[in-house]
C-alpha cells in the first residue's frame, strides 16, 4: 500500500471556518486561515477547503482563502464547492490551489470530470462523494448532505474513475461529526472496486479508528476535521499513533 496520508478538512461558509453533525448544525468555529496554518505547523501533509454553501449560490467563493493559505502553507490544498468548468478550475489553481473536487455538478453533468481531468491530469480532479445509508446500500447526496440524486455509491465511484478522476473524497454523511468512527463497511467496499486513491472522511473520533479504516476499510488517506478543530487530537498524535501501528505515513 502507498504512503497513507493525514489530511486536514476545513468546511467553509462566508469568511469562516464551520463544523457541524451530519453535515447539519452548523457551528462557526473561527479564522480558517488560522486553523490551516496550526495544521501546517503540527505536520500536516494535504489541506482540503470546502465551500458548503458554493452550490446553492452557484460559484466557489474561496480564492481569497485559498490564495492567503497557500503563501503561507506548503502542503497540497485541495478546493471544492461549486466548482462546474473548467474556467472555475483554472481560477481557482491560479489562487494557490493543487487538486479540486467536483460533486454536484458532477453527478448533474458527469462528463464534467473527463472535461477537468483532460485539462489538468486526473491527479487534480478528485471526486467527491457525500454517501448515506439507504437500504442495503449507500446513496450519493449533493449540496452538503441535502439532495438525493438516486445514485448509488460503489457504481458512482467506479463511474467516476472510468471518467478520469485521480482519486475519490469519500464522506460518510451518517458519521459526520460524531465522532464515532469511520463508516469502514462503506470506506472497504468502494476502495475495493476501485484502483484509485480512497479518501475517508466522517467520524474520526480517536487513534484506533484511524488505524481501522487503514488496515479494514483499505483508505489511502485520512480527511479529519472534529479531533483537529475542538484540540482532542494533534496531526502529531495520529502521525506517532500510526507509526507505532507500523503504518507508513510521512515523516515531516
Amino acid at each position: 500500500m502507498a504512503r497513507i496520508r493525514l489530511i486536514a478538512r476545513l468546511d467553509i461558509k462566508g469568511p469562516n471556518l464551520i463544523k457541524g453533525v451530519h453535515l447539519e448544525g452548523l457551528r462557526v468555529m473561527g479564522d480558517p486561515q488560522e486553523f490551516a496554518g496550526r495544521y501546517y505547523e503540527q505536520g500536516i501533509d494535504e489541506i482540503i477547503y470546502m465551500d458548503t454553501v458554493a452550490s446553492l449560490y452557484g460559484r466557489n467563493n474561496l480564492t481569497d482563502i485559498v490564495e492567503h493559505t497557500a503563501a503561507d502553507v506548503f502542503v497540497p490544498i485541495t478546493v471544492g464547492g461549486g466548482i462546474r468548468g473548467v474556467d472555475d478550475v483554472r481560477t481557482l489553481l491560479r489562487s494557490g490551489a493543487d487538486k479540486v473536487a467536483v460533486n454536484t455538478a458532477a453527478t448533474k453533468r458527469p462528463e464534467l470530470i473527463s472535461e477537468l481531468a483532460e485539462a489538468f491530469g486526473s491527479q487534480c480532479v478528485v471526486l467527491g462523494i457525500e454517501a448515506k445509508k439507504t437500504g442495503g446500500g449507500w446513496e450519493c447526496f449533493t449540496d452538503n448532505g441535502r439532495e438525493r440524486t438516486g445514485f448509488d455509491v460503489i457504481e458512482w465511484a467506479k463511474r467516476g474513475q472510468d471518467l478520469g478522476a485521480g482519486e475519490i473524497l469519500l464522506t460518510s454523511i451518517d458519521r459526520e461529526g460524531t465522532a464515532t468512527g469511520f463508516d469502514v463497511d462503506l470506506v472497504h467496499a468502494v476502495s475495493s472496486q476501485v484502483s484509485i486513491p480512497v479518501i475517508a472522511s466522517g467520524g474520526m473520533g480517536s487513534l484506533e479508528h484511524f488505524a481501522e479504516v487503514i488496515r479494514e476499510g483499505s483508505a489511502y488517506a485520512i480527511a479529519a476535521a472534529h479531533v483537529y478543530h475542538y484540540g482532542e487530537l494533534t496531526v502529531g498524535d495520529v502521525r506517532r499513533a500510526a507509526r507505532d501501528a507500523g503504518l507508513d505515513v510521512r515523516t515531516p
